[in-house]
């Protein structure tokens, strides 16, 4: 109060005045347009969630239509089953499938999406559903 009284009223509306232009300067400067905006707040990141790919691929297959047996195996299963790395039984051998085979196709398939030994979920074929993986089961061994 006391420094309000030793100023002249015209100052202290002269230094309003000048904050209240500065500031109109300030707004006109930035785009306040709905892209500019979005583009300032987007997020720097995703999230993912493990098992969300799996899902969002399972429903992207049923739209697209499934792929086939030999599909699969070309995209995701014959980088290890075609040398036998690791063990994996390799295409078309009746040595290397003979005792998987006589666990059933129910166990083949389970150790497939979920895993067993050396081989990983899905055998890394993440966006493939269960019908797919099982389509590349029986291709790796419809000549046995």
């Amino acid at each position: 109060m006391k420094f309000l009284n030793q100023l002249k009223w015209k100052q202290v509306l002269a230094v309003f005045a000048g904050v209240a232009v500065a500031g109109s300067v300030m707004a006109v400067s930035v785009d306040m347009s709905r892209e500019a905006i979005a583009d300032r707040i987007k997020p720097s990141a995703k999230v993912r969630l493990a098992g969300a790919e799996v899902a969002q691929a399972n429903g992207a297959a049923a739209q697209e239509g499934e792929r086939s047996g030999e599909a699969v195996y070309n995209q995701a299963c014959a980088a290890c089953h075609t040398s036998g790395v690791l063990n994996a039984p390799r295409r078309n051998n009746a040595d290397d499938w003979e005792a998987r085979i006589a666990q059933g196709m129910d166990v083949l398939l389970e150790h497939s999406i979920n895993g067993f030994n050396a081989m990983p979920p899905r055998g890394t074929c993440m966006n493939c559903s269960d019908d797919e993986i099982l389509a590349a089961i029986e291709y790796m061994i419809e000549d046995i």
